[in-house]
């Protein structure tokens, strides 16, 4: 739904325009999470009222990710478009880093402390991230790209209903494509932590180690992958991304089963630093390449935030799947390996035609 109604605000008013209202709405859920009153005082309006705000950055993030993506691209332009996208995509590592590290650090105060007060202090604090942030948007000149848009009045009345009519197969080989990187990830970061923490007694921390060292790793895998894909094109680098994501699977699965902390540690630097950032790092600049400019907004924001939208599901599949296999945790690299092979097929068919 984000994707669609701050699609439609991209293509008609303006990447910067869409980004300043994003950011606050996202900061200023984020930041009244922190100040929602216990189910103690106000019963189940405190859930009712987590959900509400959860929709409400469900909706900032649906057109976040597609206005940071293509301000960075079409900023860029040249031949450098995959290593300035990239940036844009290492906001998710970042975001997670700071975000697990603040946990790490409120989880060290006494638990009575943490459960009444200390986990809200991450959510507090969030809204410096909201001024910083702020000070930048408004300070940077909209897309050139969308000025030229603009000035040659093709600015289109309804774009999701141009988009669909004429771009609907490269959303869904965006949709696609996502998956490819999606799945891996929520299996990794969210279903693996506690599969590690409930079926083999493994301390929480224990697995979130690897998951920030994992973070911490892509500040330098993210950028590297985007500029070689400047160099060896988005396909090659996609390829292989795809296809390690579908060999590293059977490793993956021996790693996580041992039970040693270490190899935990290592399968999720691995499959994430390497799979996930050969797929996710380029795809920055292969999905603003794979739309027209009086579009892009709407179809980069559609297609990636359909196929994160299916993705955000594997927790839940993942645990039925599991469930079904006495315990087993071999359903999961099976689940990772099987939309590797379908961000691979999207791959060999996306044709990207729209570098402007």
């Amino acid at each position: 739904m984000g994707g669609l109604v701050f699609g439609h605000i991209g293509d008609r008013s303006g990447r910067k325009t869409t980004l300043v209202i994003t950011l606050t709405m996202m900061g200023l859920a984020t930041f009244a999470m922190g100040l929602i009153p216990s189910y103690a005082s106000i019963g189940a309006w405190a859930p009712i009222l987590m959900v509400l705000l959860r929709f409400v950055q469900g909706m900032a993030v649906g057109g976040e990710w597609g206005g940071a993506v293509l301000m960075a691209t079409e900023h860029a332009g040249g031949e450098r478009r995959g290593f300035f996208g990239s940036f844009a995509q290492m906001g998710s590592a970042v975001g997670g880093l700071m975000a697990t590290g603040s946990f790490l650090l409120v989880q060290q105060l006494p638990e009575d402390d943490f459960v009444s007060w200390g986990w809200r202090v991450p959510f507090l604090f969030s809204i410096v991230l909201v001024f910083v942030g702020l000070f930048i948007r408004l300070r940077i000149m909209e897309s050139p790209v969308f000025a030229q848009i603009k000035e040659a009045r093709r600015v289109v009345k309804v774009p999701v209903v141009e988009l669909l009519r004429s771009e609907s197969r490269n959303v869904l080989l965006a949709a696609g494509l996502y998956l490819a990187h999606g799945v891996l990830f929520y299996a990794m970061t969210v279903y693996t932590l506690s599969y590690t923490t409930r079926v083999y007694g493994l301390a929480q921390n224990t697995y979130l180690i690897g998951v920030t060292a994992a973070g911490a790793v892509q500040l330098i895998t993210i950028p590297f992958l985007g500029a070689l894909s400047d160099r060896l094109g988005r396909r090659a680098v996609i390829m292989f991304g795809t296809l390690f994501i579908v060999g590293f699977s059977v490793p993956l699965n021996f790693m996580i089963t041992s039970q040693v902390p270490m190899l935990a540690w290592l399968a999720v630097i691995i499959g994430i630093c390497v799979g996930h950032n050969a797929v996710y790092a380029p795809t920055a600049a292969l999905f603003s390449e794979m739309f027209p400019a009086h579009v892009r907004y709407s179809g980069t924001s559609l297609g990636y935030q359909l196929g994160g939208a299916i993705a955000g599901f594997v927790p839940l599949i993942a645990t039925s799947l599991v469930g079904a296999a006495g315990g087993a945790y071999w359903p999961i690299p099976a689940l990772i390996a099987g939309a590797g092979v379908i961000g691979f097929v999207c791959i060999l068919l996306v044709r990207p035609a729209h570098a402007a």
